[in-house]
């Protein structure tokens, strides 16, 4: 097969970023790159973090313990003549940190002679000779008297004391910012985390005999980590929900969000459903949810949105230039890019890959060499390069949220005809302002936690929460 053109002819040069900046639909291409990352970051936020598999040998105090080898048993060798001679072992990894929690547990084969086993969380720099929790930027739970170290020598009262036999965990929840522990399965309590950075779990011996195994996950845990995540989860929606909206905000804004993308017969039908059901309540007049600038020509948008997720992308150019020839009128904008993109892809979905090298020639190699269009028009041509391109790095150009995108530039180029259009925050309708805003108090929450804690994605909360109900 002959391949496509990807450098610009002489005459594409001289018009070479000639994309109109203030073209108030620009903000669609960088959509179509999101689509092309998405997926890699996921991957690599589910798979980008080490977590701790066994003991650190080199980084412990090797005078006072005996690590075993398989590097998950350590055993105090000393006889504690003083406060520094603890045996501590930290993990060989960091606990990881864009999950929302992170949990480990030991078990105490032996309490030795005085008992003084810990749990905790360390530093990378700790002193290898003192109980976690003992020095700052440490935290630790203790055996002996069942007291929570938190960077001073003095314990707080915690928990119960725990002995041989007994199986503890340590954990850290990133929403909420606290340390949790547990013994023997059962929630034991929680802490303020006010440590930044890495930590790394950490044990500690400190007399003669004692001796702790360490699961870091290879085996079932004592403790239900995933119930307790579920849980705080539960949590977290039921301090939503308890949140007086009244009805008729949600109605409004699912309203204008059909307005503004033209679903003329889903509004109807949701007009119809909520006549009876949302109760008349006065709202301020600065909060009423302005529909006259989403009603704009919400037939002919209904048609185009229809034509464009149907793939009819010749009807569509077609009832443009009918309708709204200013639009089109100028070839290279960003608009004609999309739809003459689509056009190509909807050759490559039925696989008239001749027909869109062809189409390729004559219409698309206007747009090589515009900058603010190039990656996306390369990518759209190694469609052509793969025997299965759904299977491909680039499928995501044959998926129906690639129409769905498409037909949503065409709606925003429509209301952006609107001759009584107040400003440019008409693109986007309430409800996609109002995730907008939730987008980035959430990420703003997670910097201030240090980027610690699941990566927000609004599509994962909505079909997780679409899911539940």
């Amino acid at each position: 097969m002959t391949s496509l053109p990807l450098t610009a002819s002489s005459e594409n040069d001289e018009t070479s970023g000639a994309v109109n900046r203030r073209d108030p639909i620009l903000h669609f291409l960088d959509k179509i790159r999101l689509s092309a990352t998405t997926r890699e970051d996921a991957m690599e936020d589910n798979e980008g973090e080490e977590s701790p598999t066994e003991l650190n040998t080199i980084n412990s105090a090797g005078g006072f313990l005996i690590v075993s080898p398989d590097k998950l048993s350590v055993k105090y060798t000393n006889t504690n003549l003083h406060s520094h001679d603890v045996g501590v072992a930290q993990a060989n990894k960091p606990a990881p940190f864009k999950c929302l929690t992170y949990y480990f547990e030991i078990f105490v084969k032996d309490a030795g002679v005085k008992g003084k086993v810990a749990i905790g969380f360390t530093k990378e720099g700790f002193i290898m000779r003192r109980q976690p929790g003992w020095e700052v930027n440490s935290c630790g739970y203790h055996g002996d008297d069942g007291n929570i170290y938190r960077g001073k020598g003095t314990g707080e009262a915690f928990g119960p004391t725990y002995t041989t036999g007994d199986t503890v965990g340590g954990g850290i929840n990133y929403a909420s910012q606290e340390f949790f522990f547990t013994k023997n399965g059962a929630f034991v309590g929680k802490i303020p985390k006010d440590i930044k950075g890495h930590l790394f779990p950490t044990v500690a011996v400190h007399s003669q005999n004692e001796e702790v195994s360490v699961n870091f996950g290879k085996k079932k845990f004592v403790f239900d980590v995933k119930g307790y995540e579920t849980s705080a989860r539960n949590k977290q929606q039921m301090a939503i929900e308890k949140i007086a909206i009244p009805p008729n905000i949600g109605y409004g804004l699912v309203k204008t969000y059909l307005l503004h993308y033209g679903y003329e017969e889903t509004l109807n039908a949701f007009n119809l459903a909520t006549k009876t059901t949302v109760p008349p309540i006065l709202i301020a007049q600065e909060n009423v949810m302005d529909e006259d600038d989403s009603s704009y020509d919400l037939h002919q948008r209904k048609t185009l949105r229809k034509l464009v997720r149907n793939g009819d992308i010749d009807a569509a150019l077609a009832n443009l230039q009918d309708w709204y020839p200013q639009i089109v009128q100028d070839d290279k904008s960003v608009v004609c890019f999309l739809l003459h993109c689509q056009k190509f892809i909807e050759f490559v979905r039925v696989g008239k890959l001749a027909e869109g090298v062809k189409f390729g020639r004559l219409e698309l190699a206007k747009f090589v060499g515009l900058t603010e269009f190039q990656d996306i028009i390369e990518d759209c041509f190694a469609l052509l390069v793969y025997s299965k391109p759904e299977e491909s790095p680039v499928r995501y150009f044959l998926e129906d949220s690639q129409r769905e995108l498409v037909a949503d530039a065409v709606n925003a180029a429509v209301l952006s005809t609107n001759p009584d259009k107040k400003d440019v925050r008409h693109l986007h309708s309430h409800l996609e302002m109002l995730l907008r805003q939730l987008t980035v108090c959430c990420l703003e929450r997670r910097s201030i936690n240090g980027d610690q804690g699941e990566t927000f994605r609004l599509h994962h909360v909505l079909n997780n929460n679409s899911t539940r109900r």
